[in-house]
């Protein structure tokens, strides 16, 4: 099916491009979300004469989410969440927490801005991209931890798992040294 794009869709076109696309995507996604009309001569003639007020929207939408962007690239957000001894989470932090701790802390967001490559399962610091407007993307970074001490420390640096493997070490050397003694009597 061939569409007219009224704005940039990533991996798919510019304003103004006429391009082909499955028919089911056509229907479901671009059309009802007002991003694309059907290319026929009557749509192509309309999208013409509309084209220079689509794109000063367009202008105006992309500096207000550079705006936004400036003051939202490299902010620190936490996420409170349970988790085992090894700093894997039961469950995951998904885009409608990112969203809603990115709301909480000043700046709106929704579920759909949110980018996620790869699921959030691990007590850590992670890198998250938020989609402000098709041309502009922000990174935060996620700070996922227990309680807030523990998020405090990993602000500072420290790497809350490792910590958590040194203080169990001394103990497995502690029980070794035992045992030698132990062996050492016979």
């Amino acid at each position: 099916m061939q569409i007219v794009l009224l704005e940039r869709v990533e991996k798919l076109g510019q304003i103004g491009d006429v391009v082909n696309v499955k028919p089911g995507f056509a229907r479901n996604f671009l059309l009802p979300r007002g991003k694309a009309l059907r290319a026929t001569k009557t749509n192509i003639a309309q999208f013409e004469a509309q084209r220079a007020q689509l794109e000063a929207r367009n202008l105006e939408r992309k500096a207000e989410a550079a705006q936004v962007a400036a003051k939202l690239d490299g902010q620190t957000f936490v996420v409170l969440r349970q988790a085992g001894e090894t700093g894997i989470l039961y469950g995951s932090v998904n885009t409608r927490d990112i969203a809603a701790a990115i709301t909480e802390g000043g700046f709106t967001a929704a579920r759909n801005q949110i980018v996620l490559d790869n699921p959030i399962k691990s007590v850590g610091l992670h890198e998250v991209k938020v989609q402000l407007h098709p041309e502009v993307r922000s990174k935060v970074t996620l700070n996922v931890a227990r309680n807030a001490d523990e998020a405090e420390r990993q602000a500072r640096g420290e790497d809350v798992r490792v910590a958590q493997e040194e203080e169990e070490a001394p103990e497995a050397a502690d029980l070794l040294e035992v045992a030698i003694e132990a062996g050492d009597d016979e």
